[in-house]
Parts: structure tokens; sequence; C-alpha cells
């Protein structure tokens, strides 16, 4: 019985490990979405709103970030713009593309 306890904790801890080892710096969504907005930001000098949605892809993260383009008043003019920020493993930039450009008011057409 005490084997049995033995294994079975050897086993919970093994897993644990790998879980460590799947939830390093840098790997999970949140830092893809920092590192999306830093990289942008820096290239295209047009501050970041937000990030709008994040996704695994074969080899790094796809991470959509809305940014604002065009400052208006009133604030509801402003116009933004969602770009597409492709990142590899590490988090360095691969790619990025601007997809969408909406005024700040404006709903989606469902």
């Amino acid at each position: 019985m005490a084997e049995r306890e033995r294994r079975a904790s050897g086993a919970e801890t093994s897993r644990g490990r790998t879980r460590e080892r799947e939830r390093e710096p840098g790997s999970g969504p949140e830092q893809a979405a920092g590192h999306a907005c830093e990289r942008l930001a820096a290239l295209i000098t047009h501050p970041t709103e937000g990030v709008s949605a994040v996704r695994r892809t074969e080899d790094g993260w796809r991470v959509s970030v809305d940014v604002l383009e065009v400052a208006r008043i009133p604030d509801t003019t402003s116009l933004l713009a969602t770009y597409e920020v492709d990142l590899d493993e590490r988090g360095e930039l691969r790619e990025y593309r601007r997809v969408r450009r909406y005024r700040r008011g404006a709903a989606d057409d469902c």
C-alpha cells in the first residue's frame, strides 16, 4: 500500500512538473498579448487600446491588437484599427497587418 502511495505521489509530481513547463514565462496567452502590444506600438507609433483576441498557432501566437490611429473629439468619432500580430514561440514579432479600421462608436455588423 505504501508503494502505491509513493507511485501515485510520484506520478502527480511528474505531471505537476509537466504543467509547470507548459506555463514557463513567455509561453502563455497573457505574455503573448503583452509582447504583441509592445512590438506593434514600437513599429507603428500609435498607442494600443487593448487586445481583442489571442490564438495559438502551430508555430507561435496570433494576437488581434486594437490601436488608436486618429484621436478625435468627441472620443466616439476617433478612428481605431485592429492589427493581427504573429509571434513566434519566444514572443518575437514575425509579421503584422492591419485587418480592420473603424470609428470607436461604430458597432460591428451582426
